[in-house]
Formats: C-alpha cells, structure tokens, sequence
C-alpha cells in the first residue's frame, strides 16, 4: 500500500505521464525499452507500483554486494552472474514454474549504450516459460511512459521482432543517441533449407 501511495505522488509531481494499458494478469517477461538512462528504473518502478504489479528484475550481481544487497533483493532484483549467463534463462524458469508470479522486466538492451544487437535472453526466457511478452517503454518525445500491448511469441524471430519493432519505432529513450534497434543475432543466422 505504501508503494502505490508513493506512486500516485510520484505521478502527480512528475512531467511525465502515465499512459498505460492495463497490468497483464499472468507471469509475463516485460520489455523495459529503450533503455537509455538509469532514470528508467526509477520509471518502471513507478509504472509497476502504481498498476499494482509486482515485478522482478535482472541485474548485474555486483549491485547487491554490501548495504545495496537488501535493497535491490526488496525492490525485486535477482542478481545475474556473469561469469555463467547460461544459467539465467533456467533459474528464472524455474522460479516461474514454482509458482512465483511476477513481471519480469528485462533490458533486452544489455547496456544503456548503442550497441548492433539486443540480447536475447527475454526471447528464449518467454520461449521455454510459455509467457506472452510486455512492451514497457519510455517516450522523451511525447513525455509519455507506460506499459503497451502483450503480445505472444510465435518461434519465427523475424517475424515476431517485426512487431516489436514497429511497437518501439517511434519511441525514444532519455538519451535516442543511445538506443539500440530491436534486433536479435538470430534474425542474421541464415535460414536452414
């Protein structure tokens, strides 16, 4: 309750705007795009606490050594080892058929940088959990930030990219020189005969 209080004030202060669908009903991957600043954290979650939905996120296991440990653990991250990134697909799986029900917001991304390819972990995570995907975004241009349309993967990357794509083609993040076009490596690989 005191999150979405914080959120109602949050939103009533900001020069940003909440424009959202509804919060999905079910486990979902939700794509936190594009991810160009930190200050998109601190929107997603005020986008997540003001529709009542409880999120987990992905990051970096350094950030929860010492005193930022509780905190990230509390404001639903689950630290990802590096050294071994195989196994995040899996343990975030796993978590899901156990029963615990979350969005699990992914920077597909990777880095707040420009980079050719976004990784493709959300892809495969959404694959073998059996999850629709949520397209969460930030729009500096219209001020705008929400949570758009779930959609479900198909297996045909191009093709289910090809929505992605045009959902994000008009949104910029807080820094558009940063931003990464929605692309995954599969997309190149060549098509098998």
């Amino acid at each position: 309750m005191l999150r979405r209080l914080l959120s109602r004030v949050y939103w009533a202060c900001s020069r940003w705007t909440l424009s959202s669908e509804p919060a999905p009903t079910r486990p979902t991957v939700l794509l936190g795009v594009p991810h160009t600043s930190n200050w998109d954290f601190v929107l997603m979650l005020g986008i997540a606490w003001r529709l009542g939905f409880p999120i987990r996120w992905l990051g970096k296991a350094s950030l929860f050594r010492g005193w930022r440990g509780p905190l990230m653990h509390r404001l639903g991250g689950i630290p990802v080892d590096r050294s071994d990134p195989s196994r995040v697909v899996a343990d975030v799986v796993d978590r899901m058929r156990a029963g615990e029900s979350f969005g699990l917001v992914v920077t597909p991304e990777g880095t707040r940088g420009a980079g050719a390819y976004w990784k493709s972990g959300f892809y495969r995570i959404a694959r073998e959990a059996g999850l629709g995907v949520t397209l969460g975004y930030v729009d500096r241009t219209t001020m705008t930030t929400g949570l758009g349309p779930t959609i479900e993967l198909t297996g045909d990357v191009r093709a289910d990219m090809d929505v992605i794509r045009a959902f994000y083609a008009d949104k910029a993040g807080l820094r558009p020189e940063r931003r990464t076009e929605p692309r995954l490596r599969e997309e190149d690989a060549p098509i098998a005969p």
